[in-house]
């Protein structure tokens, strides 16, 4: 069952990238990450309460919830980091480096899981960077003088990639004991009051009232598919080994990259497309 799980979220993250990526073409990317996990956080809620998953915080063991918090930061610093880089960068740049923590998860797994790691394991490791590495060459778009000297979107790409593994396996150690959907709950309060705060230390707060009523339709859209992808995700992550649950759900790139090319009319050049059944492959192959 879990298998179905993690495949649900990479279904649902590969179209988050697309809908967050249209929602903050004219909004500015901390707000617009401030903005969508409202929406996460009432639709995690709301789960909790459908599910009958709800746990009395004094029953929630220290470690527990110190883990989840934990989670929750790296979650949303690696949001800030991505959705940065996605206003920054071509969807079809950011989401690759994006996936590369895959990679780190299974070292970090391996590490403080005790999970297994083997050859075929090495194998797919190392088609997922080959892939990642060319799917990042500079694509045949349209683009200004300015963006072609900008490389900031790969650091933050980085970052993302970074926090992101940090999150799976604090999320696998902090589920451990409690419902899935009342751990992804306590977590987004966590990543919201993050954002938040990053928003008023920067004193960003005014431009709420800048973003448009379509950033407002896609932000909202973009926050329903992450609180289902997380859903699916966390319960895959309790039930499954970190080191094949986030493979599978990285396969969402398929869904972003198909995405990409039919609503932003981004395109891969032979070279990126490569790339990209290197990438696969390699993601394919960690699961055998």
């Amino acid at each position: 069952m879990w298998i179905l799980f993690a495949t649900g979220s990479a279904l649902f993250a590969g179209a988050t990238a697309i809908l967050a990526k249209i929602g903050v073409k004219n909004t500015d990317s901390d707000v617009a990450t401030a903005l969508r996990t409202i929406v996460v956080l009432l639709f995690s809620w709301l789960m909790v309460f459908v599910t009958n998953s709800y746990v009395p915080i004094d029953e929630v063991t220290q470690k527990t919830l110190w883990l989840l918090v934990l989670s929750g930061v790296a979650t949303g610093a690696s949001w800030l980091c991505y959705f940065k880089a996605l206003q920054l960068g071509d969807v079809n740049k950011v989401t690759p480096i994006d996936k590369t923590s895959t990679v780190l998860t299974m070292i970090l797994a391996f590490l403080f899981l005790g999970e297994a790691f083997n050859v075929p394991m090495f194998i797919g490791m190392v088609g997922i960077l080959a892939g990642t590495m060319l799917m990042i060459e500079k694509k045949e778009t349209v683009v200004t003088q300015q963006q072609k000297k900008d490389y900031r979107w790969l650091i933050y790409a980085i970052l993302s990639a970074v926090f992101a593994s940090a999150t799976s396996i604090l999320g696998k150690l902090g589920m451990e004991g409690i419902p899935s959907n009342y751990g992804t709950a306590v977590r987004t309060g966590v990543v919201l009051v993050m954002a938040w705060v990053v928003v008023f230390l920067q004193k960003k707060q005014s431009k709420v009232k800048e973003v448009g009523k379509t950033s407002w339709i896609f932000l909202i859209l973009s926050g329903v598919t992450t609180g289902m992808s997380w859903l699916c995700y966390y319960r895959a992550l309790q039930e499954g080994p970190a080191s094949i649950v986030v493979p599978i759900d990285k396969l969402s790139i398929l869904i972003t990259i198909l995405f990409a090319r039919v609503f932003l009319k981004e395109r891969l050049t032979k070279k990126a497309v490569v790339g990209l059944v290197l990438l696969v492959a390699g993601t394919l192959v960690l699961l055998l």
